[in-house]
């Protein structure tokens, strides 16, 4: 199996994974954050779902266009901003879900040598589009571990002491 074809498998299931990971959860363990300047599920999950909208336009850009330019996003300030915190837990893994089975759609269907079509991003430099298809893949993933680790700080706050 190609590298592509094995980052465009773990992409795809990345909206069950969000799923799994977060089932029964609800109530204060979505808010609960474990210290200063941490993330609750509900806010990873907007991140997701936010990211996903970025990566979407990233995408299309470079498959689209002759080496786009990519912008970064200040991924506190979005969250501060757009009220990751009161915004609707199930609205936002829905679009996560919707945005990443839109953006496998048009990637599965890509020629081989599409992988190899560049863009620039601001920060990271040169990036081919297999270079972006690792980072989304591996980004929703590290979020779930990120969101089991938060779920296990919770439960174990509520043990008696």
């Amino acid at each position: 199996m190609s590298e592509a074809a094995e980052l465009l498998e773990r992409f795809r299931r990345a909206g069950e994974l969000l799923a799994v990971v977060t089932t029964g959860a609800a109530g204060p363990e979505l808010d609960f954050v474990s210290a200063p300047g941490k993330w609750s599920v509900r806010q990873i999950v907007c991140h997701l779902s936010d990211s996903e909208l970025v990566g979407a336009d990233r995408f299309r850009r470079t498959i689209a266009e002759e080496n786009p330019q990519l912008l970064a996003y200040d991924q506190d300030a979005w969250a501060r901003n757009l009220d990751y915190h009161r915004r609707k837990f199930s609205h936002a893994i829905e679009t996560f879900r919707h945005i990443r089975l839109e953006n496998y759609e048009i990637l599965k269907a890509l020629p081989d040598e599409a992988w190899a079509r560049k863009a620039t991003h601001n920060e990271r430099g040169e990036m081919t589009l297999l270079d972006l298809l690792r980072v989304y893949a591996t980004h929703a993933e590290s979020h779930c571990k990120q969101i089991q680790g938060v779920r296990q700080e919770y439960k174990q706050s509520k043990k008696p002491q």
